[in-house]
C-alpha cells in the first residue's frame, strides 16, 4: 500500500537571498511550485516537517499532497538544495501534477537476493551496483515508488541491464529510449582474487620448466 504523504505549506512574497536567511533562521524552508496553467508560486514549508518527510525514501518517488494555504494540489519534488555541511534542506521545488501529461522521475532500485545468487554463494563473487536509481516516464498513475531488481539467479561474471529489469505497464526508462542499455548490477571476482589468479597463472609455465 503506497504512502499518503502530505507537505503543508503558505504563500510567501518576500523574495531574495535576505529573505531567504530570514525564513530559516524561523525554521522555515522557501521553496517553489511551479507547471501546468497556473503561475509559478514561491511557498514556505516547516523545515521540522519536511526532516520527517525527506528521512522516507518514498517521499522522492510519491505523488504528494501539496496543501497550500488550505487548498490541496498534487505535486511531486523534483528539486532539492541541501546546505553542503549539514545536509539540511535549503531550497525544494516542486512540480505540479497533471494526470494527462507524462511524468519524467528519477526512481530508486530496490536489490534482493544478493546473498542466494549462484555468483556470490558458490562461485565467490561479490555485487557491484553501477545504478541506483533510474529516470522513468510515465503518467502520475503509473508511477512506481521503488524498481524491484532480483539477483536470485544471477551467476558469476554476468550482469543485468537495464532492458532486463521488471517494468510495470506504462512505465518507460529514459536511458532505453535513447538506445542506452547500460547494466546496472554484476556479480564478479574481488580484485585481490583475479590478481592472485593472474599471478598464478603467469607463474605456471616457469614453474612447469623446472621439472
Amino acid at each position: 500500500m503506497k504512502e499518503n504523504f502530505v507537505v503543508v505549506a503558505e504563500s510567501r512574497a518576500d523574495q531574495g537571498k535576505g529573505a531567504s536567511r530570514r525564513l530559516r533562521r524561523l525554521g522555515k524552508i522557501p521553496a517553489i511550485v511551479y507547471g501546468g496553467p497556473v503561475a509559478p508560486q514561491s511557498i514556505t514549508l516547516s523545515s521540522n516537517e519536511m526532516f520527517k518527510h525527506l528521512k522516507v525514501e518514498a517521499f522522492y518517488s510519491h505523488i504528494l499532497t501539496l496543501t497550500l494555504d488550505g487548498t490541496e494540489q498534487q505535486v511531486v519534488l523534483k528539486d532539492l538544495h541541501r546546505h553542503p555541511v549539514t545536509g539540511l534542506a535549503m531550497h525544494a521545488d516542486f512540480q505540479r501534477v497533471d494526470a494527462n501529461h507524462v511524468l519524467h522521475m528519477h526512481v530508486p532500485l530496490h536489490f534482493k537476493g544478493e546473498t542466494v545468487a549462484p555468483g556470490v554463494k558458490t562461485g565467490g563473487g561479490i555485487v557491484e551496483h553501477h545504478l541506483n536509481q533510474v529516470v522513468v516516464e510515465c503518467l502520475p498513475k503509473d508511477l512506481p515508488e521503488f524498481i524491484e531488481v532480483d539477483l536470485t539467479n544471477l551467476n558469476l561474471n554476468e550482469s543485468i541491464h537495464l532492458s532486463q529489469l521488471a517494468l510495470k505497464d506504462g512505465v518507460v526508462l529514459t536511458e532505453l529510449k535513447h538506445g542506452n542499455d547500460q547494466p546496472v548490477v554484476s556479480i564478479h571476482l574481488p580484485r585481490g582474487a583475479i590478481e592472485e589468479a593472474n599471478s598464478e597463472a603467469a607463474a605456471a609455465p616457469e614453474g612447469e620448466s623446472k621439472k
